[in-house]
């Protein structure tokens, strides 16, 4: 084998190696075993918010039962007709939840946290972690609705999200005051309920009016139904001090 030959054999041996590697951070691709916890993540205090074969655990925002828009779809919690959101049927204060998402092309969805059924939409008490294809949706032109973003509150960078289609894997902590969004592993928003900069924030947007937005201390973890097919999988919350 001649000198030249030599190099490109090891570069194609390079590329091969890292290549699975590199796709897999691209492409957001989930787990391999869905909906279930590790060892590990019993021991940590994690649980199961969905566990990929029914329902159990959410219902449809301010009703008791659940709605039929929703189902398991290929072990995913699927937004497949007209729906409405749903919460959790349990309320939590301080946790770190963790999740993967896929929208369809040009959709809209969002993941809600601290909500409270005290009015009309959860939207109206619960800050939003947007769930959104950057690439076709109008709301992608502000990086204050873009994908990642603390919604109409606190905008996050772009060339974060994986394209419709793919998985995208969030983590929401939400401790005291202090939030932080994560997208595909990196932090995307962190800020400060509460704060003088927040305040300023929502009293300049359209949640000016609700008294209860963002200012619950504890509440419902809600998944919202926009119009558009969205999957969810590998919901995963631990409840911190």
């Amino acid at each position: 084998m001649n000198p030249r030959t030599t190099v490109l054999a090891f570069a194609v041996t390079i590329a091969l190696a890292f290549g699975c590697h590199t796709g897999s951070v691209q492409t957001g691709a989930a787990p391999a075993a869905l909906n279930t916890l590790t060892a590990e993540e019993q021991a940590q205090g994690w649980r199961l918010l969905f566990d990929g074969k029914s329902t159990a655990g959410w219902h449809a925002y301010r009703a008791d039962s659940m709605s039929s828009g929703w189902q398991v779809v290929d072990g995913a919690l699927t937004r497949v007709g007209r729906a409405g959101d749903i919460v959790t049927r349990e309320q939590f204060a301080n946790f770190e939840l963790t999740l993967d998402w896929k929208i369809s092309q040009g959709g809209n969805s969002g993941i809600f946290y601290r909500v409270s059924e005290d009015d009309e939409a959860a939207y109206w008490s619960g800050p939003e972690m947007q769930v959104l294809d950057d690439e076709r949706h109008a709301d992608a032109q502000s990086r204050l609705t873009a994908a990642g973003s603390d919604y109409g509150i606190y905008p996050s960078p772009a060339g974060v999200v994986n394209p419709a289609g793919t998985w995208n894997r969030v983590r929401i902590v939400v401790h005291g005051n202090h939030v932080e969004h994560w997208l595909n592993g990196l932090k995307v928003v962190e800020y400060e309920l509460g704060s003088d900069d927040w305040s300023v924030r929502v009293a300049a947007s359209k949640f000016a009016p609700h008294p209860h937005y963002g200012r619950n201390k504890t509440g419902y973890i809600g998944l919202q139904d926009h119009g558009d097919w969205v999957a969810y999988q590998n919901i995963k919350i631990r409840v911190l001090p």
